[in-house]
């Protein structure tokens, strides 16, 4: 058989999409998407750079598609935690608790991966991190809502912050002992802004 004969019969590996978005999120949420370049993208895939954009469009588009998936993976699942009826006090103490724990949880892929590319230095990333993030303040808001109306932006506000300081603190290094240990005092804090103030 000639060598012409192998190439040709030789099997075309398939690229595997789904697994790619996979990997490139663990790359990304690790060291942020400004750090992640289309070189070590395409070298951890096993791609050449017209590959992926095939398979991606480009590589913001790839960080869309990991952000969709780490969405849906629900790394920090709000919508279980701030359930209707819940007193509110108590549910978001558990979000801040339950953040907490997740944003320090890996040695390596720390903090949100929505908060940290709403920080980035890339315009089209923070637009597209922005997105997610800001359904997320939607979603607290709405919540807040129902039990304090007239506060619903202010206290809101005070829980993204929160959320966000955990994302940043545990990206630099805070232990997970101390980072909850900081979300209860959060937690404390909050219930104490619901207190009737005195007359």
């Amino acid at each position: 058989m000639s060598d012409t004969e192998k190439t040709i019969k030789a099997p075309r590996r398939i690229f595997d999409r789904e697994s790619g978005v996979q990997t490139a999120k663990a790359l990304f949420h690790q060291h942020g998407y400004d750090a992640v370049g289309i070189t070590e993208l395409t070298k951890t895939l096993n791609i050449n750079p017209p590959s992926l954009y095939a398979a991606y469009g480009s590589k913001a588009g790839l960080f869309e598609r990991c952000l969709d998936l780490y969405v849906a993976e629900g790394n920090l699942p709000a919508d279980k935690i701030l359930t209707p009826g819940r007193p509110l006090d108590e549910a978001v103490a558990d979000l801040f608790m339950t953040a907490a724990r997740l944003y320090a949880r890996s040695p390596v892929q720390r903090g949100c991966l929505v908060a940290e590319g709403m920080r980035a230095d890339d315009p089209q990333a923070r637009e597209l991190a922005s997105r997610y993030g800001e359904a997320g303040i939607q979603f607290i808001r709405n919540y807040i809502r129902q039990y304090e109306p007239a506060r619903a932006r202010e206290l809101s506000d005070y829980v993204v912050t929160t959320l966000r300081g955990f994302s940043a603190a545990a990206v630099t290094g805070l232990s997970k002992a101390r980072l909850t240990a900081v979300a209860q005092l959060a937690g404390q804090a909050f219930s104490a802004l619901l207190e009737p103030k005195n007359v």
